[in-house]
């Protein structure tokens, strides 16, 4: 609503610029190059990668010039409107809602370098697949020790813009329930397993089905035995585990010999012959043309499985957009 109205935007970009003017008096910014910039609002509708994360970050950056706006908007807009920014108006002045969007701000913030990632076209597999392994454990790490912090955090922000601060020690009073049908638990209760840790561990549950291990230890090994920017990812141990995926063609007395030949592929191939290749189809095509296919059997077995699964990095980036 805020961001979609140009007048609107001038408005907040005016309550926003004597919200930085009052915070230079009191000492609580400092002038600096890439201080004190001019933040905005997605406008309805704006989904664009990491633009969530952005959004709910600027919303609490800029809380008190937007609360500034819709006070503006209550005492001269139309009916209609003026009925909207009472609500937007009545909702943001509530420790729930304002705890919601810190939570989701910073459950956002652990994922949002896995967006990044995975909208650049040239996508960097292995990267990728350990920001995944470190976003799980930020994740299970906040879950366990991060409420606390948040509800501190969430506290001085109230208090700040003169909110009441939810007694944690009551029983919840949900909405629309009959008085008759008290609940037995407290409010706090309904912070930590309704909303923080249902929440976490659903993120958790997305990651973990669309990324399990052996869907990660796959992406990694094919992402090692790529031969673009010239074998930078080549890592033995990976291309090892990929290949113990495939027990009925690489069993255990051939892993041996397949260690052996990979340590004496790579040496021998990172000469101008298999300089700037593009992918698997370039590899295999240049292991043909130099009768290094007959050299290195269990390498051009190990590639020619990854010419027939070419979705690998599509199935990635995917996985990723249902989970976001």
């Amino acid at each position: 609503m805020v961001g979609d109205s140009f007048k609107h935007r001038d408005e907040l970009r005016e309550s926003q610029e004597e919200e930085i003017e009052e915070a230079l008096r009191k000492g609580e910014l400092e002038i600096g190059r890439g201080l004190n910039q001019e933040l905005g609002l997605a406008r309805d509708g704006y989904t664009r990668w990491g633009s969530h994360y952005k959004s709910f970050n600027n919303f609490i950056l800029m809380f008190g010039p937007i609360i500034d706006v819709f006070d503006a908007i209550v005492v001269n807009a139309l009916f209609e409107e003026k009925c909207k920014a009472k609500g937007y108006l009545k909702a943001c002045l509530t420790f729930e809602v304002d705890f919601i969007f810190h939570f989701i701000r910073n459950v956002l913030a652990v994922t949002s370098e896995l967006n990044a990632i995975f909208q650049n076209k040239k996508q960097d597999i292995v990267n990728a697949m350990l920001l995944v392994g470190f976003a799980k454990e930020r994740l299970q790490l906040m879950r366990e020790e991060g409420l606390d912090s948040l509800i501190s955090e969430v506290s001085k922000f109230c208090i700040k813009y003169d909110i009441s601060i939810t007694k944690f020690d009551e029983l919840y009073d949900i909405i629309g329930r009959s008085r008759r049908k008290v609940v037995d638990y407290t409010v706090l209760h309904h912070y930590r397993v309704g909303v923080f840790r249902k929440t976490i561990d659903w993120q958790l549950q997305e990651l973990n089905s669309r990324f399990d291990e052996v869907t990660i230890e796959f992406l990694l090994g094919v992402a090692c035995l790529n031969p673009v920017n010239s074998f930078s990812s080549f890592n033995i141990e990976k291309i090892l585990i990929l290949a113990n995926l495939y027990p009925d063609d690489f069993d255990k007395y051939s892993m041996a010999d397949f260690r052996f030949q990979l340590e004496n592929y790579i040496v021998q191939d990172h000469d101008n012959k298999f300089f700037d290749l593009n992918g698997f189809g370039d590899l295999s095509k240049k292991l043909v043309e130099t009768k290094k296919y007959a050299t290195y059997p269990l390498v051009f077995r190990l590639v020619k499985f990854a010419l027939l699964l070419p979705v690998a990095t599509t199935t990635v980036e995917r996985a990723f957009s249902a989970i976001s």
